[in-house]
């Protein structure tokens, strides 16, 4: 009988996934500003101002454009 964790941990993606909004399209992929301020060079095509989900160093798909939202109590 096999270890049913290494299983299920082969079948979860490596590489974390990020957001962010595109904020330069080049011939080969676009730049991404990351919700952390981070810019990244991409692959995958998307408009400058799309909100992008990103693995690894391609895009994975739309992302929503939600703001934050700070409160005091």
């Amino acid at each position: 009988m096999s270890n049913l964790y290494r299983r299920f941990a082969s079948i979860l993606p490596n590489e974390p996934r990020d957001k962010g909004r595109v904020i330069a399209v080049h011939s080969d992929g676009v730049t991404v500003e990351l919700v952390t301020g981070d810019h990244r060079r991409v692959r995958g095509t998307a408009a400058i101002d799309d909100h992008v989900f990103i693995r690894g160093d391609r895009i994975e798909g739309p992302a929503p454009a939600l703001n934050g939202l700070t409160q005091e109590i």
